[in-house]
């Protein structure tokens, strides 16, 4: 398979505005220096005969491009590139700043900042666990760094500058991948906290604006000058923690848009620059921010396979990484066979599952789906983190199947790739109601995180599509329903932005604690729900923890054994709303723990409490036919997911995906189309049969 090329509009100050392929792209990771002999001549006939159409490589080789202080090595890695671009496959290449060499640690030990502990237990099975960071610098793991030390810098910036201006012209290079997954490195020296002391200087002017935003009056705190000002360990004030983990997410903004700032001086007008996310939702770093100096977001989603593969891992960061940008996105790394920084979690994927799941990153709107990685490591820390090749280094199941779909992808790939997403439901996501309420946890099992799962759970399982909106979005008006975890962090301006929603025709489906305190952490003396009141037509001036599960009094939805709700029961006063379940208890009983307000042109749906899943999934499908936007796609069978997308032709396609090791059917609901893995011509009321672990992808004549 070969890639037809790239065409990349104009490059905006900061990222492209968009970034449109013929095709889509379909590779792997691959380090020709970790191998224990020379193969590349074997790796590259190998890719060449499975039809690999791009690889990413050089973002772990800081050591290798620079062995000595100041002295560059590239003839090794131009050897990697000219052999791949003669058997035309493309090359992402990485920037290596994520993990220093040697003689830089040894030369300025002072810039590493923490250490790894073992890692803990498995608390599922299948699902593997990583060492966790500690306090004081220790060679040896990677992104040990503080990103913001001159020094680190310093020599960052040279490294970059070398490579890209070494490589900038080879034909193959269509774009950088700046640094790797990268995320805060927080330490207590003394010049971090002067930088923090800056940060607050420029957002707050003076300390007398942080003593009244903070009340630092209590236990007697208030700061009179910034010399003053307290570093970060042991300050309990949940404002001042808000704004270090803000601020700790912007030193990582900053960094990636500085290092984009520098690949940009270099690259051609056709190259993109991009970072590789870590997949899920991430609460340490503010995607939608950086993805502003990128051309295109990318994400690195692993998942769980055999019994476990649902692709709801899959959906949920794809939705978010393609949401950033509100175009397409890639996936710079997911599972070819076992994952783990230890053989804890060995779990190959059966017969079928690696390619049903790149076509589920591709229904997602992916671009370009590529493994981590090529082959096996026999040495290291991710030693069985398996590539597309075991430890043998030889043709096998994984290789077969990587062939068989990348075959598919030379057919179908330019009928898939720009896919648009035209949703009509989206989740708001603020990273700062997750750690404000960490600060002041509501409970110790279910968290901002817990929530936020359950309703996205909730909406995978029906077929709603999702987009995901920020606090920072201005007009959710594009979307028919918004539903919103636990919005605890709330500036009055979003909260009325949101009741404008819903007097502007919206359904708003919005969670427990919501709208309770302000953005600098601060409970509001308003009666809650603050600015929401009038919208939601209630308000509330007490609260409950529970100490056991209640049930919804006459089962209002049919939920039988799962007819409960939990962890916490705000004490609400009707005030227009309409109650739509009650608690069944002698105290709680009076007061409805689910209410919905028809306010303007929309409805306000407010959960007052946790549901289970079956009462949060039930909730949502009401609300969903409220909406109008149930249909058949609700009735397909339970295994059965569907994905659609508007393609260049300006033609819907659908992707039906069975997660299960049994076959399914259903009858075609839509119009005449084509199945583009197999030409079967489809008829509306076909019978539609999947195998499983199988597919179909329909295009609408």
């Amino acid at each position: 398979m070969r890639l037809r090329g790239l065409c990349f509009c104009v490059c905006l100050p900061l990222a492209a505005q968009t970034a449109k392929m013929e095709t889509l792209l379909y590779g792997v990771s691959y380090y020709h220096e970790y191998m224990p002999y020379e193969r590349l001549e074997e790796d590259v006939r190998l890719m060449e005969k499975a039809g690999i159409t791009v690889v990413r490589l050089g973002e772990s080789t800081w050591s290798s491009w620079e062995p000595r202080d100041g002295e560059f090595e590239f003839a090794w890695m131009e050897r990697i590139i000219d052999r791949l671009h003669k058997a035309g496959i493309k090359v992402i290449l990485g920037t290596p700043t994520y993990s220093i060499p040697p003689w830089l640690y040894r030369k300025h030990p002072e810039i590493l900042v923490s250490h790894l502990t073992e890692a803990p237990p498995l608390a599922v099975r299948t699902q593997p666990t990583y060492p966790s960071f500690a306090p004081g610098g220790a060679y040896g793991p990677r992104q040990n760094m503080d990103l913001t030390h001159p020094v680190y810098r310093y020599y960052a910036e040279r490294i970059i500058r070398h490579v890209v201006a070494r490589f900038r012209n080879h034909p193959a290079v269509i774009g950088y991948q700046i640094d790797n997954e990268t995320h805060p490195n927080p330490s207590n020296a003394p010049h971090m906290h002067a930088e923090f002391v800056w940060y607050l200087k420029r957002k707050f002017q003076t300390p007398q604006t942080l003593n009244r935003l903070w009340g630092l009056a209590y236990w007697g705190q208030l700061v009179q000058d910034w010399d003053e000002f307290p570093p970060r360990q042991g300050i309990l004030n949940p404002g001042y923690k808000l704004e270090w983990e803000r601020f700790q997410r912007q030193t990582v903004t900053d960094f990636l848009a500085w290092q984009a700032a520098i690949v940009r001086q270099y690259k051609r007008p056709d190259q993109f620059i991009t970072h590789n996310f870590v997949g899920g939702v991430r609460t340490n770093v503010d995607q939608p921010v950086i993805a502003r100096h990128l051309d295109l977001a990318a994400v690195n989603p692993y998942h769980a396979v055999q019994d476990e593969l649902d692709g709801m891992a899959i959906s949920l960061s794809g939705d978010l990484c393609r949401s950033l940008k509100g175009q397409n996105y890639l996936v710079t790394e997911t599972n070819a066979q076992t994952i783990g920084w230890d053989s804890r979690t060995q779990f190959p994927p059966y017969d079928g599952q690696l390619r049903l799941s790149a076509y589920s990153h591709f229904a997602s709107g992916a671009n370009m789906v590529a493994y981590w990685h090529w082959h096996s490591l026999h040495y290291g820390q991710e030693t069985y983190w398996k590539g597309v090749l075991s430890h043998d280094l030889e043709p096998n199941r994984i290789y077969a199947e990587v062939t068989r779909i990348a075959g598919e992808l030379q057919r179908v790939g330019p009928r898939l790739v720009n896919l648009r997403k035209n949703n009509a439901v989206a989740m708001l996501l603020s990273v700062d109601s997750y750690h404000g309420l960490r600060f002041m946890p509501f409970d110790d099992r279910v968290n901002y995180l817990t929530v936020l799962h359950q309703m996205y759970g909730a909406l995978y399982r029906l077929n709603i599509e999702v987009d995901f909106v920020f606090p920072e979005t201005e007009d959710f008006s594009q979307y028919k329903v918004l539903v919103v975890p636990p919005l605890y962090i709330a500036s009055d301006e979003l909260l009325s932005r949101l009741a404008r929603y819903v007097q502007g025709g919206g359904h708003l489906v919005l969670s427990f604690k919501s709208g309770f305190a302000n953005e600098h952490s601060t409970v509001r003396w308003t009666r809650a729900p603050g600015p929401l009141r009038e919208a939601a037509g209630f308000s509330y001036q007490e609260f409950s923890s529970l100490a056991r599960p209640l049930a919804l009094k006459g089962d209002p939805y049919g939920a039988g054994e799962n007819n409960r709700v939990s962890v916490w029961a705000e004490m609400i006063q009707l005030e227009g709303a309409t109650p739509l379940a009650w608690y069944d208890h002698p105290f709680f009983g009076k007061y409805p723990a689910l209410t919905r307000h028809h306010y303007g042109k929309g409805t306000l749906t407010y959960q007052g409490t946790f549901l289970s899943d079956e009462l949060q999934e039930k909730v949502l499908a009401e609300t969903l036919r409220l909406a109008g936007l149930s249909g058949p796609d609700q009735q397909l069978p339970a295994p059965v997911r569907v994905k659609r997308g508007v393609n260049a032709a300006g033609r819907t396609v659908r992707f039906y995906l069975n997660y299960s090791g049994q076959s399914q059917s259903f009858r075609y609901p839509y119009g005449s189309g084509c199945d583009l893995l197999t030409g079967r011509e489809i008829q509306s009321g076909a019978l539609v049969a999947l195998g499983p672990w199988d597919l179909a992808i329909i295009e609408e004549h």
